[in-house]
């Protein structure tokens, strides 16, 4: 035999026994017959993957011990779990721990305190859940607003002073020590809406210090989206901090076709050296609170008609209005404001400031959902490479998106629209999501990863959550397990909670 041969079989078993467990090692998990899908973006393997504990502890093509457990995954996809990086199913978890909204469409990640608000202080709230864990694992930022709270109180519609920013920085610091990813913001929303550029970056800056990031919900996303757009770049470029655009979009007929204008835009600043990303849900409707549409009125003047004109010809008709709860009179529930204009027999416009007003008596409840984007706009938005997935859902609330966005996604925008290939789709809810809010040894199939994995059938897999009945469960999630743990199996939760809470840089 020529040394050429016996070097080339030396390499070959080599490489093969590198994947063959430890006989010594304790009794683990082992999932055959699956078609591995790393979360690399490189293509599909038809191998092994054995977790022990809580750890991943081989991929390739090797027999399971005897004391092993095997899973036939039966030619199914397994992927790494879905991270969500930007989520509100924090909220009530302590008392959801199931968390059955994330883990039935495969995320078992998540990354809380959005647009600007936050559970605080983190630490008790990361205490809470050490001693009484979830399903998911759950990492979470900062959020200016709240912290804003903190230091001006009721007195927060004028631009901080510099002693009042200094105090907000240290907030931020004690936040980012506790194990914050970064800073986010709301600044569409009050208290945020009222804060300068300068704030914002000085606060920014601090959360750079402790190698975190900033993420926000920028100041329009509609009437001055482009400006918004520009003074999330420029806080990125002073602050030297990446910067993620929370549910980007184009919510505003006016802005309808520009994707690839704001596509260039975004290239151009990370040309510049701005680190510059976005997560997008996979909805053509937004979910916010009715009441935030009295931000859009002239002074917040409800008897200003101009305002709700402006509202109902340029960012949404009056079909486009939905009120899935309407607290002032609970016989408009599931209404549009069209709707309820017929019924009450008044225009449009007189309709919406009514409905306003009433709904401001009562403390400005009532949620809403806004048909404001066009499906091409979000299609090209969410084919930009930097774009990853996030639900912007709740455990319990009014949009399918808190119980369907990533499911939606592979079903969806993957298989049946092609907006891109399913090993690059995976890669982004996956890696590049761990990468975009720093987080490490999560998000892809790798020895030594924290064995999230989820297995799911490609050909079925969708979303079964709408508009009327936003909580239905996906089809097509077979089976999800959390640092090895099983937690949802055939559509029900397991019952087991072993989610982590997870911080800056781990």
């Amino acid at each position: 035999m020529s040394r050429t041969i016996q070097v080339l079989i030396v390499v070959a078993v080599t490489a093969v026994t590198a994947c063959v467990p430890d006989a010594s090692e304790p009794a683990g998990t082992v999932i055959v017959n699956a078609r591995v899908i790393n979360g690399s973006g490189g293509p599909s393997r038809h191998v092994n993957v054995r977790f022990v504990g809580e750890r991943i502890a081989a991929i390739g093509e090797f027999e399971p011990s005897a004391v092993d457990t095997v899973v036939d995954a039966n030619g199914l996809v397994l992927a790494p779990g879905f991270i969500d990086t930007h989520s509100h199913h924090a909220d009530g978890l302590l008392e959801t721990p199931g968390a059955m909204a994330t883990v039935n469409q495969g995320v078992t990640t998540i990354a809380g305190g959005q647009d600007g608000s936050q559970i605080y202080p983190l630490a008790e709230f990361f205490a809470d859940l050490e001693a009484s864990p979830a399903a998911i694992n759950v990492a979470s930022y900062a959020g200016h607003g709240t912290l804003r709270g903190q230091v001006m109180g009721d007195d927060y519609q004028r631009p901080a002073t510099p002693e009042e920013v200094a105090i907000m920085v240290e907030l931020l610091r004690g936040e980012m020590e506790a194990g914050a990813l970064g800073l986010s913001s709301g600044l569409e929303y009050d208290p945020g809406s009222f804060s300068t550029t300068d704030e914002l970056v000085a606060l920014a800056r601090e959360a750079a210090r402790h190698g975190g990031r900033y993420i926000s919900h920028i100041r329009s996303e509609d009437q001055y989206f482009w400006e918004a757009i520009d003074e999330v770049i420029a806080i990125g470029r002073k602050a030297q901090i990446p910067v993620q655009v929370s549910h980007i979009k184009l919510a505003m007929t006016r802005w309808w076709g520009q994707a690839e204008r704001l596509k260039n835009t975004l290239n151009a600043a990370r040309a510049s050296g701005v680190d510059i990303t976005a997560d997008i849900y996979p909805y053509p409707a937004w979910n916010s609170n009715f009441s935030w549409l009295i931000t859009l009125f002239p002074d917040r003047d409800l008897d200003r008609r101009d305002g709700a004109e402006y509202i109902l010809r340029d960012m949404l008709s009056p079909e486009g209005i939905l009120l899935p709860s309407y607290l002032p009179d609970p016989a408009y529930d599931g209404m549009t404001v069209a709707e309820i204009a017929t019924i009450r027999e008044t225009d449009a416009e007189v309709t919406l400031m009514d409905l306003l007003k009433a709904d401001r008596d009562m403390g400005g409840r009532s949620p809403m959902l806004g048909f404001a984007m066009d499906e091409p706009d979000i299609e090209s938005v969410m084919a930009w490479p930097h774009a990853v997935i996030g639900s912007d859902g709740e455990l319990a609330g009014p949009h399918p998106r808190g119980y369907g966005a990533f499911t939606r996604y592979l079903g969806h925008y993957i298989r049946d629209r092609k907006v891109v290939s399913l090993e690059e789709g995976i890669r982004r809810m996956t890696s590049l999501s761990a990468r975009h809010i720093g987080i490490n040894e999560r998000g892809s199939i790798e020895a030594g990863y924290f064995a999230d994995l989820v297995l799911f059938d490609p050909e079925v897999v969708n979303d079964r959550a709408t508009y009327d009945a936003p909580h239905e469960l996906s089809v097509g999630i077979e089976k999800v397990w959390v640092n090895g743990q099983l937690v949802f199996e055939n559509g029900a939760l397991t019952g087991t909670r072993p989610g982590k809470t997870i911080r800056n840089n781990q």
